[in-house]
C-alpha cells in the first residue's frame, strides 16, 4: 500500500522536534535568569507543571479561535503566575519574550526523527504541516539540521488555517501540488493531527509514543519512529 503515497506532510512539535524537552529547557532558563525564585515561585518543578497545564487549555482556545496569538504568548505565563498569587503584566512580558527568544533555538529531536528522515528523503516528497508560527518554526528547523528535507512548510499562518480543521489539509495539497490519494499526514495529536487528515480524506500515522489508549482508527499506528520504515 506505501508504494501508492509521493507526498509525506509531517507534524513538527513532538513528531520531530521533542517540544517537551525543548521547552523543559528553555523554561529553566528563563526561570533562571529572570530570578523567579526570588519573585515567589519557589519551586521550578512545581512551575513547571503549572504553566503547561494552562498552556495546554491556552493552545486549544487559539485553535479553536477563542483568543489570538499574542493573547496565547503572554497570557499563558501570567496565568501561571498567578498560580503564585503574582499579578505582574510585566514580569509575564518579560518571560514571554524570553520563552520565545530562546525555544527555537534547541536542538532536540525526537528518537528516530533523523534517521526516518534520511530513509524517507530519496523515495519520497517531505512536506511539513504545523500549527506553529511561521519564524518560530522556521528557527526551530534551521538550529535543529533538518530544514533541507522539507520542499514545503505548512503553517497555520501561511495556510490561514489551523488543523485539524479541513482548510489546512486543502491548502497543503494546493501549495505541493500532490493529490490528496498520494499523501498521506504523520503526527502525534489525535485529535488535531489524525482526525484532522480523516476528516479531509487523508491517509494517516498515528505516531503513538505513550501508547495512550483510544478508539479511534487511524491508517496506520507506530510508537517509534523506527516503525515508520514498516510502513514506508
Amino acid at each position: 500500500m506505501a508504494a501508492k503515497y509521493k507526498h509525506i506532510f509531517f507534524d513538527l512539535d513532538h513528531t520531530l522536534w521533542d517540544f517537551d524537552l525543548n521547552s523543559a529547557n528553555t523554561l529553566r532558563r528563563v526561570y533562571d535568569e529572570l530570578k523567579l525564585e526570588e519573585q515567589g515561585v519557589p519551586h521550578f518543578d512545581e512551575f513547571i507543571l503549572k504553566y503547561n497545564d494552562i498552556n495546554q487549555v491556552m493552545w486549544d482556545k487559539f485553535r479553536k479561535g477563542y483568543i489570538r496569538r499574542e493573547e496565547l504568548r503572554w497570557k499563558r505565563f501570567s496565568m501561571a503566575l498567578l498560580e503564585f498569587k503574582i499579578n505582574n503584566h510585566n514580569l509575564a512580558h518579560e518571560m514571554s519574550s524570553a520563552y520565545l527568544e530562546i525555544l527555537p533555538v534547541q536542538t532536540k529531536l525526537m528518537p528516530y526523527a533523523k534517521e526516518i528522515l534520511d530513509y524517507c528523503k530519496d523515495k519520497y516528497t517531505l512536506h511539513l504541516i504545523t500549527n506553529g508560527f511561521d519564524l518560530t518554526q522556521k528557527i526551530k528547523l534551521q538550529f535543529s539540521g533538518i530544514s533541507n528535507y522539507f520542499t514545503e512548510v505548512i503553517t497555520s499562518e501561511r495556510g490561514h488555517s489551523m488543523k485539524p480543521h479541513y482548510g489546512i489539509f486543502e491548502y497543503a495539497l494546493k501549495a505541493t501540488g500532490a493529490d490528496i490519494k498520494e499523501s498521506i499526514m504523520v503526527g502525534d495529536a489525535l485529535e488535531v493531527d489524525i482526525l484532522g487528515a480523516q476528516n479531509a480524506g487523508w491517509d494517516q500515522v498515528y505516531y503513538n509514543p505513550a501508547k495512550l489508549e483510544h478508539t479511534e482508527k487511524p491508517t496506520y499506528e507506530v510508537s517509534c519512529l523506527s516503525e515508520l520504515k514498516g510502513i514506508f
